[in-house]
């Protein structure tokens, strides 16, 4: 993993239980495996370049911590002279790249200044029971395209650990790359100046401006978005109030005619009882002066005159109320 960022897959990542070294790995070897003195740990090493140390980094050291229910776990680091020739530059120092792993909990000790291919003399040296990397095969330093494993794993000392899908070193100088002009302005934003961010005068002025232009953009949006959620709330309040005509129409226009028919009677009986009260007292006076029946019907032909007058008044005096 070191030299390439090897991780460990994730169906073989267990969790520790109060200190103690799960065995689920055990299958990975067998009683010949094991060296001839069992009272001490098995000496298990890792190398690589570990540079932005991430996850997993963290789980290939883990899985290379449980091939055995004791080991003892020695992780190489190469040093800046070495990786830069060999590999490229890295983000971090060779320094930092050894105090991270030193806060890594599956690694027991750190051997900086790690040799790029490792031999039969710094096994013996650094008393190593098998080396722990992931199968890949990765160029020695000769040039001929040979793998720098070959060694350990002809001698059968070798022990194949997992990747970690989706991450590694160069994923996230990619991320970096990609969202370069950001990360640039989030530094400038913090006191960083553009020549410790290697960055042209015309450039930090292009990127405020373009920012400036994002940051208006996006507050356009936010307006139209909460004038959209307006309008909506608004039209939703318009729908309701429409329905709410629609259900209640009929009820509201049946009641309307029932008040109006209603007064309609009160007052037509009003009328009657008026006009059959003037006929009377009309008849009554007719015949006590003349005695005879026609006057009854003159009578009878001025009250429904009457009838009428009375009508247009009670009426008009309703309308007015």
């Amino acid at each position: 993993m070191g030299k390439s960022g090897v991780a460990v897959a994730e169906e073989q990542r267990q969790p520790a239980v109060n200190g103690d070294v799960s065995n689920k790995n055990d299958a990975l070897t067998n009683a010949t495996d094991t060296p001839s003195s069992s009272d001490r740990p098995v000496r298990v090493y890792a190398d690589g370049i570990y540079d932005l140390f991430h996850f997993g980094h963290a789980r290939s050291l883990e899985q290379a911590k449980r091939l055995f229910p004791n080991t003892y776990l020695l992780v190489g680091c190469c040093n800046d002279e070495v990786t830069h020739k060999y590999k490229g530059k890295t983000v971090m120092t060779e320094a930092e790249r050894y105090e991270s792993l030193r806060h890594c909990k599956w690694v027991d000790e750190v051997i900086p200044d790690a040799p790029w291919v490792v031999n039969q003399e710094f096994l013996d040296k650094q008393q190593i029971d098998y080396v722990a990397h992931d199968a890949l095969p990765y160029a020695d330093a000769s040039g001929a395209g040979k793998d720098v494993y070959e060694f350990v794993k002809a001698a059968g000392r070798f022990k194949e650990t997992k990747r970690t899908d989706g991450i590694s070193t160069s994923d996230i100088i990619m991320r970096i790359v990609k969202d370069y002009n950001q990360y640039v302005m989030r530094n400038l934003d913090r006191g960083y100046s553009r020549k410790e961010l290697n960055v042209s005068y015309v450039k930090e002025k292009r990127l405020r401006v373009n920012m400036r232009l994002k940051k208006l953009q996006e507050k356009v949006k936010e307006h139209q978005e909460k004038v959209g959620e307006k309008i909506q709330t608004v039209a939703k309040t318009a729908s309701i109030h429409r329905n709410m005509w629609v259900e209640n129409a009929d009820r509201w226009v049946a009641g309307f005619l029932e008040m109006f028919e209603e007064g309609c009677h009160k007052m037509g009986t009003a009328i009657r009882d008026r006009i059959q009260e003037s006929l009377r007292g009309q008849q009554g006076r007719g015949l006590l002066q003349n005695g005879n029946e026609s006057d009854g019907e003159e009578y009878y032909y001025n009250s429904e005159e009457e009838y009428y007058d009375d009508y247009d008044e009670y009426y008009d005096s309703d309308e007015k109320k």
